[in-house]
């Protein structure tokens, strides 16, 4: 019988909200704001957030956080959508906060007319000077007792467009000495003069994070508010809005540790600067843990699940090593990646006793994890070609590949004899003479010889040229901004190695997107920029995990 799972911290919140009466379902969101690519850490929050609506048949929003027109893109809004539904969730409305910029800009009015917020006039600059520190008090804006009839006329002309950007603000007027920073008289509204690319030039004022988070979950009817812990100091505020306004939800905000990756950089902000320095290609590049670029990695979107439930929720932060998301990722694509033969330093095989022109197909498993995979047809003749690692001249008794006057098993094929190396003048090998079994097809004999090695090869006539992108980590420390260094002083000179390998015909059919694994090497997926006349293959990862 299998033992029953213990609940994590925010299942006990939800399982006692529903048991106590305080809701009869549970409506969460996800809500990222559309200024790049979701990343691995965005991923912990979409499965965490989709896993509670399937595990309390709950709803889930997906809204986007627009109300930065200066970042923001439609190319970002659909690459997200992408990528949620790549991971295999389902949102039940799919929203924008600038849906709700009319509700907000009526609810900064009530504020107002409460006696709650205030526009003022203060520089950007004064603001920050009059804040004080978390030793100090701050000091009131010389704005902030203006009348109510005085805030509405200036806000109403900020709405209008009379006011140049950083003239004025809005504010929620709460406490200048509170102990929480946040809560010093914060900003609700700043003027953007840029359109939208949603609501184009309607709106020129646009409202800050703190302000339409929380009232955008309550006009939405969320019950729980799952965040990541840097956000634990704004739910004071996230509540006091709420309260304030007596909005008729009132959304409980909960926050958990994020999902942060060793080995990697996840802010949108410095993947854009690796973007723009010409360090890697693009927000897709296979070396970036965007979902994008794990995706064209060839990761499957149920390792990125596995990983998420596997680390768990908790309340402290933590670096998850990259080689546990590898861990799930052989574990998920040894049962479901078919096999194919590559060989990425090869080494040319001539079989002297097999006939010159003769051609024959060898049955080879597609995936022995896996029989419904069934069979391919694998083609062999006289001229092969092998992994050079594969062949030693003056081998040690343990190496039980080929080597002269021994017999190697060829996968799938016949036994092979290694009888005489051809070398060039700088004494490099470049050609082994080798004879085979013809009694042996399939790799196997009937007079009890007991072969120990087994090799993999290409047929030379029938192998494709494919590009080959081998991947290693990007930076090349832990955490590349451990004492406060620049991360671009952390990137790894080595973390693409670009090589030509000769692989199956059978690759010559699969589509991009599609990963395989590569007998003995690892996994291998095709690139979205391969075509049946330029192969190109992404290393997903290592058929072993590299001893430290």
């Amino acid at each position: 019988m299998e033992e029953e799972r213990s609940l994590n911290f925010i299942e006990q919140i939800i399982q006692g909200d529903l048991s106590s009466g305080k809701h009869q379902d549970i409506y969460t969101r996800f809500p990222p704001e559309p200024n790049g690519y979701l990343h691995i850490g965005h991923a912990k929050a979409i499965c965490l957030n989709f896993g509670l609506g399937e595990q309390y048949k709950g709803k889930v929003n997906l809204r986007f956080d627009d109300t930065n027109p200066t970042a923001e893109k439609q190319e970002y809004v659909d690459a997200i959508k992408e990528n949620i539904e790549w991971l295999g969730f389902k949102w039940e409305k799919e929203l924008h906060t600038s849906d709700h910029f009319d509700q907000l800009y009526a609810y900064a009015v009530q504020l107002i007319k409460q006696g709650d917020a205030y526009v003022c006039e203060q520089s950007v600059e004064e603001i920050a000077a009059y804040k004080g520190n978390h030793s100090e008090p701050g000091k009131p804006s010389p704005f902030r007792d203006r009348s109510v009839e005085e805030n509405l006329a200036a806000f109403e002309k900020m709405k209008a467009g009379e006011v140049e950007e950083g003239k004025m603000t809005l504010r929620a007027k709460i406490d200048m000495a509170h102990d929480n920073m946040h809560m010093r008289d914060p900003l609700m509204y700043r003027i953007i003069k840029k359109d939208h690319h949603r609501t184009g030039d309607k709106w020129c004022i646009y409202p800050i994070y703190d302000y339409a988070h929380g009232v955008s979950d309550a006009i939405e009817g969320i019950t729980h508010s799952v965040c990541t812990l840097e956000f634990e100091v704004h739910r004071p505020l996230y509540d006091w809005f709420n309260s304030k306004l007596n909005t008729a939800a009132q959304p409980q905000q909960i926050e958990m540790a994020r999902l942060n990756i060793s080995n990697s950089v996840t802010s949108k902000r410095k993947v854009k600067r690796l973007i723009d320095e010409g360090v890697v290609d693009g927000w897709d590049d296979p070396r970036l843990t965007t979902l994008a670029g794990i995706r064209r990695r060839g990761i499957p979107a149920q390792a990125i699940r596995d990983l998420a439930e596997g680390i768990g929720v908790s309340k402290r932060n933590s670096i998850t090593e990259m080689s546990r998301l590898d861990f799930y990722t052989r574990q998920f694509l040894n049962k479901s990646a078919n096999r194919v033969m590559a060989v990425l330093d090869p080494l040319k095989v001539t079989i002297t006793n097999y006939e010159e022109g003769k051609e024959e197909m060898c049955d080879a498993k597609n995936n022995p994890e896996d029989e419904t995979a069934g069979l391919r047809q694998m083609p062999l003749s006289r001229d092969l070609y092998i992994e050079r690692a594969d062949f030693m001249e003056d081998a040690p008794k343990k190496f039980f590949r080929l080597t002269n006057g021994k017999e190697v098993r060829f996968k799938h094929g016949y036994y092979i004899t290694c009888n005489e190396v051809i070398k060039d003048a700088e004494g490099n090998i470049t050609e082994l003479l080798c004879t085979y079994d013809p009694t042996t097809k399939g790799g196997w004999s009937d007079d009890g010889r007991k072969i120990k090695g087994t090799i993999h090869w290409v047929s030379a006539k029938h192998a494709l040229k494919a590009k080959i992108n081998l991947y290693e980590g990007l930076f090349n420390s832990e955490n590349p901004e451990e004492g406060g260094r620049d991360f671009m002083d952390d990137i790894n000179p080595n973390s693409l190695d670009v090589i030509e390998a000769f692989i199956e015909p059978s690759v010559q059919t699969l589509t991009p997107g599609t990963t395989v694994q590569f007998d003995r090497t690892g996994y291998f997926c095709i690139d979205k920029d391969s075509t049946t006349d330029n192969i190109i293959l992404n290393r997903t990862v290592t058929l072993k995990a590299k001893k430290k």
